[in-house]
């Protein structure tokens, strides 16, 4: 049974940073690509970066820039440095990972990220 636990939300000033970290266990055969997603009160989950096994990155056009994805030397957790955070940035944050060799998708319970003017 794989899991994904995050951690790393909170309450921030606009202007200020946060680092949320999720970790992936359990799984026989490995993780692939990893990122993060969002979803604000009243809209859609969306992609905000993600990062393949090989260290690859994609960031939504919203976040590039101030956002930075990355993972460690075991390929199991995976970070995202938020600078320069803006109100609108407020969401819950949700960890997402692939495993290999099956691509069956898991997800995180999700952290919640508040952002204040």
């Amino acid at each position: 049974q794989v899991q994904l636990v995050e951690s790393g939300g909170g309450l921030v000033q606009a202007g200020g940073s946060l680092r949320l970290s999720c970790a992936a266990s359990g799984s026989p055969f490995g993780i692939g690509d990893m990122g993060w997603y969002r979803q604000a009160p009243g809209k859609q989950r969306e992609l905000v970066a993600d990062i393949t096994s090989g260290g690859s990155t994609n960031y939504a056009v919203s976040v590039k820039g101030r956002f930075t994805i990355s993972r460690d030397s075991a390929g199991n957790t995976v970070y995202l440095q938020m600078n320069s955070l803006k109100p609108e940035d407020t969401a819950v944050y949700y960890c997402n990972a692939v495993e290999r060799v099956i691509w069956r998708e898991h997800w995180g319970k999700g952290t919640l990220v508040t952002v204040s003017s």
